[in-house]
């Protein structure tokens, strides 16, 4: 047979994947990837039809444990799945947990909203665990099954019960009428092996509990007999008050309310939605803007209509205040939305029966009926607010006038940052030594501590694709800094100016059409793909790094966010064993060098800064591609991440004081 018939053989075959092989074979269409943060993802999915039962009003507690098998357990005291026999003959259970895009959330009344509306979270965690086992109390009884999944990804039995629903006793006495407790172990022939994050996981659980109020969070790790719990009756306004609480506040009190409206589908159907909003807010002295917005316990990272609608309530009272009290003219620059930012902590949650998203990563709300209805709300608590508290009104408007001013003036700094073209060598900073190569896929970029270190750096790269730019010492640190003044730094500027993508708020994005439809996605595209931090592995190292990390989170934050910003992981030792040389990355690599060595006669070297390599072993142990250690900069919760940053950067000292005094005793190799 020919070669062309072979082929015109193979392309008129069409392949159908039943069941849940196709979540096996493809699991980044259902679950974003198979790395740490797909792993934790699978999590998610089951805790979040845990909350959505407490939406509804029937759970009152959610309890997730890591057992010391690395299993997932996630338990709570709802409905309970199903347990009766369905159209098809088997159970709700097995049917939740072996169809996609079957469960509770399709018809009208189960769920007036939930945070996964597409009903394959439980099925697509079965279909990626080497087992699953699951136990229901209804009706008196404890029902229970268990499924599991083969080693090969084609086989239709994946993810099947291993024998059908059954119970297996009464429901003991004291324990609860009804739940349902999921519990998984991930499959690591399709995930990466990965150990679960304890802070990863503790960070989502507290947000669910915050966002909604009255319910019980427990998080239980078997691994290191630990056990936390939240259980937050005052919701936003807490979550609110716990941001702000290493921030010094600008008035005492937080602007709060909450509202249910039914709302006009966007269509021009006469259906109508019942929408709840719940708004919490308050000014701190700090200059960073700490805006999140919710849409059914889901963060919109990208904001959308609920966050345009409260922004511009806010915009129009002060603008409308500021001029009534005479602390704006009529001629004066009106009050912007970057202005009314400045210093603000908010948070922003509704809860929709039909969300709409816009864009490729589902980050930002699209519903046009939620824009006016997150106005009126917002309009209403803030009003009341300036009426009743008019000397707190004229300390809100002044920090907000002076971020105005502080805005005018650094227009002009900003603008110098930008460039004409991102390959416009002829605007790029003096001290950067670039790349050759213009293709920003491969090119990265290395911002190195020192004059020295970015010497070595500079001989030791691969110039084609790896550019370096040196920083003069410790750059400012934004957590304090007023807004024009961070514009007027060299090392800063030298940074806009080189990556190209423009600064918050206004960032350089690509419009491109998603494959396969009409919807255009923005894409952030920066002069290289890699921005890696490479510093000293000591404590001025580690500070250096942090002050870098602050300005990208609160001035460059779609860099870290689409994934391009990276740290660089420089060894800590240089073993010289007769013609040997050995890096040391830890002081565990360290003594597993020293038990290969064996009885050789060796020496070791402790490295304290980049600037003792020469070129070449700058270039062996912490550059080449083939040999290095990055680690890629994520933010899997942006509110936790803000507190840290505050915590770590801000004005309030005491708690980082006393945070060194308890903690001083395990820091081990500080170097002084």
């Amino acid at each position: 047979m020919s070669e062309s018939n072979k082929v015109t053989q193979s392309y008129d075959k069409i392949t159908q994947l039943h069941g849940l092989v196709p979540v096996r074979v493809r699991p980044g269409m259902y679950i974003g990837d198979t790395s740490v943060k797909g792993l934790h993802h699978m999590i998610w999915e089951i805790v979040d039809n845990s909350i959505d039962e407490a939406m509804a009003g029937f759970a009152t507690r959610v309890i997730v444990t890591i057992t010391k098998e690395g299993s997932i357990r996630v338990d709570d005291d709802g409905r309970g799945i199903p347990v009766g026999v369905q159209e098809d003959g088997r159970s709700g259970v097995e049917l939740a947990m072996c169809e996609l895009h079957a469960g509770g959330k399709f018809g009208d009344g189960a769920y007036k909203v939930s945070g996964g509306l597409h009903g394959v979270g439980a099925s697509v965690v079965n279909a990626l665990s080497k087992w699953t086992k699951v136990w229901v109390n209804r009706d008196g009884k404890v029902h229970y099954i268990e499924f599991d999944n083969t080693d090969s990804y084609h086989d239709t039995k994946n993810g099947h019960p291993v024998t059908p629903l059954r119970v297996i006793g009464d429901i003991p006495a004291g324990d609860k009428e009804h739940g349902t407790i999921v519990e998984f172990l991930p499959d690591f022939t399709i995930m990466e092996k990965h150990e679960w994050d304890y802070t990863t996981i503790l960070a989502r659980l507290k947000q669910s509990a915050y966002l909604n109020k009255g319910i019980r969070i427990v998080l239980i790790d078997e691994r290191q007999e630990t056990k936390e719990e939240w259980c937050y009756e005052g919701g936003l306004k807490q979550y609110v008050e716990d941001l702000n609480k290493d921030k010094e506040v600008l008035v005492p009190g937080i602007i709060y309310g909450e509202r249910t409206a039914e709302l006009k589908a966007p269509d021009q159907s006469d259906k109508k939605y019942l929408v709840s909003a719940e708004i919490a807010f308050q000014y701190n002295k700090t200059y960073a803007s700490s805006i999140y917005s919710f849409c059914n316990n889901v963060a919109t990272k990208e904001g959308g209509t609920h966050e345009e609608g409260f922004k511009l309530a806010l915009v129009r009272l002060i603008n409308k205040f500021a001029l009534e009290k005479k602390l704006m003219k009529e001629v004066d620059d009106k009050i912007t939305k970057e202005d009314i930012a400045e210093g603000l902590t908010a948070i922003i949650s509704i809860k929709h029966p039909n969300p709409q998203y816009k864009g490729q990563t589902k980050g930002e709300l699209g519903n046009t009926e939620v824009r006016p209805f997150t106005n009126d709300v917002t309009a209403a608590i803030f009003e009341k607010y300036l009426l009743e508290n008019p000397a707190e009104c004229e300390v809100i408007i002044k920090k907000i006038n002076f971020a105005k001013q502080a805005r005018i003036k650094s227009q002009e700094a900003r603008e110098a940052t930008r460039r004409k073209s991102p390959f416009d060598s002829g605007s790029l900073p003096g001290k950067l030594a670039d790349c050759s190569c213009k293709d920003p896929s491969i090119c990265e970029i290395y911002l190195v501590e020192g004059d020295s270190a970015g010497g070595s750096a500079k001989m030791g790269r691969d110039s084609y694709f790896q550019a370096i730019l040196p920083l003069r010492g410790k750059i400012l640190n934004v957590e304090k800094a007023k807004t024009e003044r961070i514009f007027e730094n060299e090392e800063i500027n030298a940074m806009i100016t080189a990556f190209g993508i423009g600064v918050y708020p206004e960032f350089k994005y690509s419009e491109e059409k998603v494959e396969g439809s009409e919807e255009v996605t923005k894409i952030l595209k920066p002069r290289y793909d890699k921005i890696i931090i490479m510093t000293d592995a000591d404590v001025d190292g580690a500070h250096i790094r942090i002050l870098l990390l602050t300005f990208f989170y609160r001035y460059m934050k779609p860099l870290i966010d689409e994934g391009h910003v990276y740290s660089a992981v420089p060894p800590l030792y240089k073993v010289f064993a007769q013609k040997s040389t050995y890096y040391a990355y830890s002081d565990e690599q360290l003594e597993d060098i020293k038990k290969e060595i064996g009885d050789q006669k060796y020496t070791i070297q402790r490295y304290k800064g980049l600037g003792e390599m020469d070129p070449v072993q700058l270039w062996e142990t912490t550059m080449d591609p083939t040999k290095r250690l990055l680690k890629r900069v994520s933010i899997e919760e942006a509110t936790y991440a803000d507190q840290q940053f505050a915590f770590l950067m801000g004005d309030d000292v005491l708690p980082r004081k006393d945070f060194i005094s308890k903690n001083a005793k395990f820091v081990k190799n500080l170097d002084v």
